[in-house]
């Protein structure tokens, strides 16, 4: 009968832990957290397509509201948990928390706060650089350097809270918190990328420069997720992810009815204009997957050279073509929406005509910037591992 007893104790013990962790919940400003950067993600995609449609008729658009409103909500659940977590002497948190300038609180805690502090700050300066310089002329203008800064701390930040969760968590918990791991590298991806629109349209496609940008935005990202997730598809689970995030703009904004405010107009806009096709990121998210089982036991400038020229090759292999489909008429329908322009875009535009704009002038300096691109993909890569092998340490 002892013996039988000693036998299954553990094995009730070893269920009853497995039963614990997968009806554990995620902490209340974790989803905060994430309740703000979708805030700032929908927010973002619906202003820039309501500057293309409208255009700046107020600052108090819908749009604009939405995305203070995730500086607001990060600013304050973050700002509640570090004040709770200094002054609180029981606080659950103290024993996992930095200190800083007195305060104690979770690392991820704080760089949101900042960033919600940052956002807020650009939206006074965004409004007098508007009234003194007049509309965009460049979407990078400092208070929207400023902006963006805040919204990238946010959505780090978020990151950072998810991975000091996940590295303490063990079993279905810790399972549960991955799924979410992705959903937050997803929209840092789709920030550092985003940034980048004004030279990633598909008239710069066939130029060396669109795939040095891409190479400086995406692989470190691939990188980062799959060596901080346990999964072997983590780069393509999140690019999927991303790519799904991204066609939902793509064909839900045209839904809804839109008209230019001000002038002068040159195209006929009746409906919000829509994110570009996303980038075919996937495939090379898959490549890079692939390949990184076989490269386990390499070094790691090994790997990330392996890497970062897999993803490059792969890269410009599906993209380079489908940017020819995207200058033809077959391209203009709603599936890939390449005839949706702002209204503001004359129909003299190289975009609007579907011609080639040259970012090289040579066949050598085309090849001297791939070099570069691919140089460029092999450190980011190598940074991602980094980065990845130093979050997987994150406890706090």
């Amino acid at each position: 009968m002892s013996d039988s007893i000693s036998l299954e104790s553990p094995i009730r013990s070893s269920s009853t832990e497995r039963v614990s962790a997968a009806t554990l919940s995620i902490p209340w400003y974790i989803w905060c957290a994430i309740l703000s950067v979708i805030c700032a993600v929908v927010g973002s995609a619906w202003d820039i397509s309501w500057h293309e449609a409208v255009g700046r008729d107020t600052f108090w658009t819908p749009a604009h509201m939405l995305i203070y409103m995730s500086g607001i909500l990060a600013g304050i659940s973050c700002g509640f948990v570090i004040l709770s977590t200094t002054f609180q002497k029981d606080s659950p948190l103290r024993d996992v928390s930095v200190s800083m300038w007195g305060f104690r609180g979770p690392l991820g805690a704080f760089i949101c706060a900042w960033g919600g502090a940052a956002m807020l700050v650009s939206a006074p300066f965004d409004n007098w650089w508007h009234n003194s310089y007049g509309l965009d002329v460049k979407i990078l203008s400092p208070p929207h350097v400023l902006l963006a800064l805040g919204m990238i701390a946010i959505r780090f930040g978020t990151l950072v809270m998810v991975l000091a969760e996940m590295n303490r968590a063990q079993g279905a918990y810790r399972d549960k918190l991955e799924r979410v791991l992705f959903f937050a590298v997803v929209f840092l991806l789709g920030m550092t990328v985003g940034i980048e629109q004004e030279y990633t349209n598909r008239i710069f496609m066939h130029g060396a420069q669109f795939y040095l940008l891409v190479m400086i935005a995406a692989p470190i990202w691939m990188a980062t997720v799959a060596w901080v997730s346990g999964n072997r598809w983590a780069a393509t689970i999140m690019t999927a992810m991303f790519t799904a995030v991204h066609l939902a703009f793509t064909w839900g904004l045209p839904l809804i009815p839109a008209q230019p405010k001000l002038g002068p107009v040159y195209q006929n806009v009746t409906h919000l204009i829509p994110t570009d096709f996303p980038l075919l990121l996937i495939v090379p998210a898959i490549v890079f997957d692939l390949v990184r089982r076989r490269i386990g036991k390499w070094g790691r400038w090994a790997q990330a050279a392996t890497l970062g020229a897999a993803f490059l090759v792969s890269f410009v292999a599906v993209q380079w073509p489908f940017a020819d489909f995207l200058m033809t008429p077959e391209s203009h329908n709603r599936i890939f929406a390449a005839n949706n322009y702002p209204y503001f875009v004359p129909s003299t535009s190289p975009w609007v005509r579907n011609v080639w704009v040259p970012t090289e002038h040579s066949f050598g300096q085309f090849w001297l910037r791939m070099v570069i691109a691919l140089g460029v993909a092999v450190l980011m890569t190598r940074i991602g591992i980094s980065w990845g092998e130093w979050m997987r340490r994150i406890r706090r």
